[in-house]
């Protein structure tokens, strides 16, 4: 049994700044105390049984809780927000323009104050900030829209950690058999994961260039202009969570006779989440306000992976043939291959477009309307889709200036899942030739020097792995792949002096 203490995160300075709510309303403080809440259930238990079944037969199994504590990105959004960290949009209008090289410089911004006019940093120090001091966010906002030429508002992005935000939690359970055939040893075992309160960031004033219906928090004029009010609002909360079920083999140990060494293994298994990232665009959801369409393939999901390695030692001091051959020369040679093929890794296809009044981080995802055959086998290897410049067109329909929609093309979300097609197949196959020769005695007979020759030879049949598709509707060579997934035949000779 564990039990381990993580305390929030805090700052010397008190630098720190985030939401709260009071009597319903949402407010912007700094120096908001508690950044986010102590857990003081993180009690780890973990156990094991093995049975030894025969001399040569075993079964195991095993569980256990894991915690898992925030890291510094996951805190920089406690720490690295407004007032301390602001990042002011310039807005020009036609009678206005934003001349070449204009910028506000640090010392130009304005200063910080409560919504009863009295300056946060009077003293000149964070230090002597009162906890959950309350920032008045629209003047700030029209200070810093009085420094441009047209005085335009930008509402301010801002970033927190949520109050109830709290460490994450990973349990495992395993169960398998082993079984020995003479040298070689093989193992078969059934491997879950589930992991819930994992972080990512949500939404909840809608992406940029959200429109009032979905914007609650920020204010706009009768004609759909931002005249004050919160931005995007960027919360760090721990709302995520993933499984992983798998089936592990593997069969490890020398061959009889002489033969090889070997460690063969092969996986299949299913890794599901609702986010694969924290902060990268693409671990966004779709529609800011509800992330349960976004449970699918794990971003990193391989279903089959299968890989080999052997070592052989070549033996040729012991081919009668070669006996006369000084066994400087016939001795010490070694065959070394790792081969490795595996499943594609999945992929989402985006729209590129803003389909509804909720704004984009470019997560917006189409309507699927056919059913494409993925595949790198034909005459054109890269176009992944098969139709060329129709690839978009014949399989998708991005769902705009429909009835009900929204935003400024009145469209709805797309019905396409996420991660719902995968890339090509990943072959590799590395051999090495190796020569190690020993030279003089110590006293205690042991070698005193040894050289070792090494050829070395990876992706030695050349197979081009391709990588993943253009996977944006509206973007360039949608459906075609222009990359690589892994390197092309590479062949290196190296000495190595062991003493």
């Amino acid at each position: 049994m564990r039990w381990e203490l993580y305390q929030p995160i805090t700052e010397r300075a008190r630098r720190t700044s985030g939401f709260v709510t009071v009597n319903g309303v949402q407010e912007f403080v700094v120096n908001p105390q508690p950044g986010y809440q102590t857990d003081w259930h993180a009690f780890e238990p973990r156990i094991q049984a093995a049975w030894q079944v025969t001399s040569k037969f075993s079964a195991h199994a095993g569980g256990g809780i894991t915690l898992i504590p925030p890291n510094i990105w996951q805190d920089n959004f406690l720490t690295g927000s407004t007032p301390f960290a602001v990042y002011p949009r310039l807005l020009s209008a036609s009678v206005a323009p934003i001349h070449y090289g204009f910028q506000i410089t640090p010392a130009e911004l304005p200063e910080t104050y409560t919504p009863q006019g009295a300056n946060i940093f009077a003293s000149g120090s964070s230090n002597t900030v009162a906890p959950n001091t309350v920032m008045d966010v629209n003047r700030y906002e029209q200070d810093v829209a009085a420094l441009t030429p047209g005085n335009g508002v930008s509402d301010l992005n801002l970033s927190a950690i949520d109050r109830s935000f709290d460490n994450a939690t990973l349990y495992t359970w395993t169960a398998g058999l082993e079984r020995k055939f003479g040298n070689l040893t093989a193992d078969a075992s059934y491997v879950g994961t589930a992991s819930e309160k994992l972080p990512r960031v949500s939404f909840p004033n809608g992406y940029p260039g959200a429109t009032p219906a979905f914007a609650p928090y920020t204010t706009f004029d009768s004609a759909g202009n931002v005249i004050g009010g919160f931005g995007v609002e960027n919360i760090m909360t721990a709302t995520a969570h993933s499984t992983y079920h798998a089936l592990q083999t593997s069969l490890s140990g020398t061959m009889a006779h002489g033969g090889p060494g070997i460690q063969a293994s092969y996986t299949w298994g299913k890794s599901l989440d609702d986010t694969s990232g924290v902060i990268a665009a693409q671990s966004f959801s779709q529609n800011p306000f509800d992330t349960q369409p976004e449970k699918g393939p794990s971003t990193f999901d391989v279903t089959n992976s299968f890989g080999l390695s052997v070592a052989q030692d070549l033996h040729l001091d012991s081919v009668q043939m070669l006996r006369p051959i000084d066994r400087k020369v016939t001795g010490g040679w070694e065959l070394l291959s790792i081969s490795g093929i595996s499943s594609g890794l999945p992929f989402t296809v985006y729209s590129g477009l803003q389909q509804t009044g909720a704004g984009s981080y470019g997560a917006d995802r189409p309507d699927q309307i056919a059913i494409p055959h993925l595949s790198t086998a034909r005459a054109a290897r890269q176009d992944y889709f098969g139709q060329g410049l129709n690839n978009a067109a014949d399989y998708f329909s991005i769902p705009i200036h429909v009835p009900g929609g929204t935003g400024p093309n009145q469209g709805v979300f797309g019905t396409l899942g996420r991660n719902t097609f995968r890339g090509p197949a990943f072959y590799n196959y590395d051999f090495a030739l190796i020569k190690s020769t020993p030279f003089g005695r110590r006293l205690s007979g042991a070698e005193l020097v040894s050289l070792q020759f090494r050829a070395e030879f990876f992706n030695l049949f050349n197979i081009v792995t391709m990588g993943l598709p253009a996977n944006i509707l509206n973007g360039s060579g949608f459906g075609e792949i222009s990359k690589t997934a892994g390197n092309s035949r590479q062949i290196q000779f190296s000495l190595k002096l062991i003493y």
